[in-house]
């Protein structure tokens, strides 16, 4: 039999993985495979080569935007268990479909992992949930497991670390390819004990912070009550820090929208949308009037908007989220 694992190559998707790997080791004569991507890369399911008789562990990826490829291999006889916090849609009704589906803002796919699992590996959980931004989710957790204060900081650390990754355009744009990552974490069933000894964390460490270094020095490129707006070079590091920046902004504005626009090797932008948990529109319905764009609730983005329409993105952004700050 062969077992797809396809997952977000960010935290999330990452310690998901891990903790539901951690609980079912490779079985003899069983093939696994390792589909992932970029961030952004979210639409892996139609990558699946599966037969009658497989299965796929789905981890992490809008099951909206994957839903052709989920029918297809349902349709093949392939079983599917799927994962996931991000817009849905109508979720089908297939006898070879387990959906564990959940869209509140206080949840992330390593968190329904961890509780599918009955808190099994959550100290892996809690790393996805500071990757994923759920500060306060993850900090609550760490209380009601024992975690000292300088422990739960190292996981907030290691898990944003690991998301930071995640962020680029392609693979070469990133520090460690996410699948060769998975197969580092796996080594270290403690997340303590890999942020301690593994060389690759090291490694994300240092060029997270690096690279952060310079995008402090960034200003917005606009500017207006309830709403920011950030231009990014055309880089490496740009496009590593674009995610990750927008995290760290919206939590300096607490009270603002965020945008960050990052130039695509290709023409056109990519974009990243932050707004506050109480704002009367979600990140994602915003995003979701462009063509590519998607997320959840606080945490969206557009993976391609066209040159021609920045100016309109710009004004639209600022319209919508200043009259929030207005009303």
């Amino acid at each position: 039999m062969k077992h797809s694992y396809v997952f977000n190559g960010d935290a999330d998707g990452l310690c998901a993985l891990q903790q539901l790997r951690l609980a079912s080791p490779r079985a003899a004569g069983r093939d696994e495979t390792l589909v992932t991507g970029v961030k952004r890369d979210i639409a892996l399911l139609d990558r699946v080569a599966a037969t009658a008789g497989d299965a796929a562990t789905v981890l992490d990826i809008s099951l909206d935007v994957n839903r052709a490829a989920l029918d297809k291999l349902l349709a093949a006889g392939v079983t599917v268990r799927y994962f996931d916090h991000h817009f849905a849609g109508e979720i089908p009704a297939h006898g070879g479909l387990d959906a564990h589906i959940d869209l509140s803002p206080t949840v992330c796919t390593s968190l329904l992992v961890d509780r599918f699992l009955d808190g099994l590996f959550r100290p892996w959980a809690i790393v996805g949930a500071f990757g994923d931004s759920l500060t306060a989710e993850a900090r609550a957790l760490c209380e009601a497991a024992g975690i000292a204060a300088d422990a739960a900081g190292r996981l907030q650390e290691l898990g944003v670390a690991i998301n930071y990754n995640a962020y680029g355009e392609v693979i070469a744009d990133l520090h460690v390819p996410p699948a060769e990552l998975a197969e580092e974490m796996l080594r270290h069933p403690d997340p303590l004990r890999f942020a301690a000894e593994s060389p690759t964390f090291a490694r994300l460490a240092a060029g997270y912070r690096d690279d952060m270094e310079r995008a402090r020095r960034l200003e917005p490129a606009r500017q207006a009550p309830g709403a920011l707006m950030f231009v990014l070079p055309d880089a490496a590091w740009a496009r590593r820090a674009s995610g990750t920046l927008a995290n760290d902004v919206a939590k300096a504005h607490g009270g603002s929208a965020i945008a960050i626009v990052s130039p695509k090797s290709d023409g056109g932008y990519l974009v990243s949308v932050r707004v506050p948990r109480d704002s009367a529109i979600s990140a994602e319905a915003f995003c979701r009037r462009f063509p590519t764009g998607g997320g959840r609730k606080t945490a969206a983005g557009i993976n391609h908007l066209p040159s021609a329409e920045l100016d309109a993105f710009a004004a639209a952004f600022e319209r919508q989220f200043t009259a929030e700050t207005t009303t």
